[in-house]
């Protein structure tokens, strides 16, 4: 089996569309013809990939030339590879399957055509993660840091339309969409947009200072008057923005509301306080914490899982930054990674930062089993890399 590498460098964006390719035997393959003049290439898919062909949708391969390329329906993302086949594969027009001939035909008649193409291997599907790591990274080349910023009058940095990121990040529409939620993103003058996160931290602190002063229940805010007291501030659109990064949206009595989540605003506050600091004190840093969440909100251990690390074993106990976003993608790298920031881990406190990785037949003790080696200390299951960390 050919490896990724070995696909056409070519293959930038590229459209499979239902009317460019012919059914083979049960629908299960596709044939597309391959630069290589007489030669064709066969692409196998799964049965839900030939029914977005028959709905009359398109596949999207997607991949730089240095990437390995992947195909993309409009919410999966595949992994491509170059299987060979023992029998070579001939391409023939008008070729009926056994299923397709009709019982009235007999197995004497001997039919002379024409042998259009042939293949000794094909592409292989295997379902894999989205690419995503790279629309964090194109979106934080620019951040947006307000309309007065003077970075934002004067920059000249690279800006993204949604069909441009589709164009450069190797995975579906859907989870591209689904990403940018994650990201807090917003569309301004048609490109999308990461806050800069001090200017994030600003407009919610506009936002939670408004409702303190009107005494309002986080269950309860009301857009318009949010709109109206903090519009001469900052434009209403990153007010009504953080208000849909923080909350969620409902309709009472013909008025919109947001409901404020207690979780993400404490993780925010936490990632605000630690970001300039190596290490906390943990003590110090749970005491400071809720001090600077809002009044009414409570701070907890478990809203920091994928942002902040906790040391047990110093003394005394300390805490610092680790975002999970801000680590590799593939599964080696990110445990090499992890094994460098720390030799050890208990599963409970590395599971936070390898649970994005585990796939739909993947759980996280699996993914130890294969990258890590157990032992026990002091009575306590750890886990330590399986080679050597430089």
């Amino acid at each position: 089996m050919r490896s990724r590498e070995e696909v056409d460098a070519t293959l930038h964006v590229a459209k499979l569309d239902p009317a460019e390719l012919l059914p083979a035997a049960q629908c299960l393959s596709f044939s597309a013809q391959a630069a290589d003049a007489g030669e064709c290439r066969l692409l196998q898919l799964e049965p839900e990939l030939c029914a977005e062909l028959e709905a009359g949708r398109s596949l999207v391969i997607r991949g730089d030339r240095d990437e390995h390329a992947v195909l993309c329906s409009k919410d999966k993302t595949y992994d491509m590879k170059i299987a060979d086949t023992s029998n070579t594969l001939l391409f023939i027009p008008g070729c009926e399957t056994p299923e397709q001939l009709g019982i009235i035909k007999t197995a004497s008649n001997i039919l002379y055509t024409q042998i259009a193409g042939f293949s000794n291997n094909y592409w292989e599907l295997r379902r894999c993660r989205p690419k995503l790591k790279k629309l964090k990274k194109l979106l934080m080349e620019n951040p947006y840091e307000g309309p007065d910023s003077e970075n934002e009058r004067s920059s000249t940095k690279s800006k993204y339309t949604t069909e441009e990121l589709l164009d450069q990040v190797q995975a579906s529409e859907e989870e591209i969409m689904d990403q940018l939620k994650v990201l807090k993103a917003c569309q301004i003058e048609g490109c999308w947009r990461i806050l800069d996160f001090d200017y994030e931290m600003k407009l919610l602190n506009h936002v939670t200072q408004l409702i303190y002063t009107e005494s309002w229940p986080f269950s309860k805010v009301p857009l318009s008057i949010c709109l109206q007291e903090l519009g001469p501030l900052e434009p209403k659109e990153m007010i009504e923005h953080i208000l849909v990064s923080y909350g969620k949206r409902y309709i009472d009595e013909g008025e919109t509301y947001f409901e404020m989540n207690e979780e993400k605003i404490c993780r925010a506050t936490a990632q605000m306080l630690l970001q300039n600091a190596v290490k906390f004190s943990l003590a110090e840093f749970q005491e400071v914490w809720q001090q600077s969440v809002p009044e009414g909100m409570t701070t907890r251990q478990d809203q920091l899982k994928g942002l902040a690390l906790v040391d047990k074993s110093s003394r005394p106990e300390t805490i610092s930054l680790l975002n999970v976003e801000d680590l590799p993608e593939d599964n080696q790298e990110r445990f090499n990674s992890l094994f460098a920031i720390r030799e050890k881990w208990t599963e409970a406190d590395i599971a936070p930062y390898i649970q994005d990785l585990c796939s739909e037949k993947q759980t996280i003790g699996t993914l130890l089993t294969k990258y890590a080696r157990s032992s026990v200390q002091n009575g306590l299951k750890v886990y330590n890399s399986r080679r050597p960390v430089s």
